[in-house]
């Protein structure tokens, strides 16, 4: 019983070590490992757009910015996003007011979207946004 115990001490031993973990200097050259300007922005943009509206056949007046480097707003690091700007298509038919929101990038590929406007003013109100007509050309 004895030799049992202490095999079991020296197992649960052997799984105890003294890693722990990355260093913050590792973490922040990994994060910004991934800051990769998105080369095909636009067409991630469409892809998920697609998806993520009510009426993806009815959007006017779309716009979005280039990839632009930002510090965001629920961390003090950094990532590409891309600011957009449009209109979509009520039931009723009418066109609602203009909607923002921005995307973020991770190695190059969009990761998510957000739409809560104190994080979307905060992170586009100095971003210069140009036609997307991409966008108002969405199939269902």
């Amino acid at each position: 019983m004895r030799w049992l115990f202490l095999l079991a001490a020296l197992f649960v031993a052997g799984c105890a070590s003294d890693d722990v973990g990355p260093s913050p200097a590792e973490l922040k050259a990994r994060w910004e490992a991934q800051n990769v300007v998105p080369q095909n922005y636009k067409s991630d943009l469409v892809a998920f757009m697609r998806t993520y509206l009510k009426d993806p056949e009815h959007v006017r007046n779309a716009q979005a910015s280039k990839p632009v480097l930002k510090t965001l707003t629920d961390s003090d690091r950094q990532r590409f996003i891309v600011c957009v700007r449009y209109r979509e298509r009520r039931s009723n038919g009418a066109y609602a007011a203009a909607k923002d929101g921005f995307a973020t990038f991770v190695s190059g590929k969009l990761d998510r979207f957000v739409d809560v406007q104190k994080e979307v003013v905060a992170s586009c109100k100095d971003v210069p946004l140009e036609p997307f007509p991409e966008m108002e050309k969405l199939p269902r």
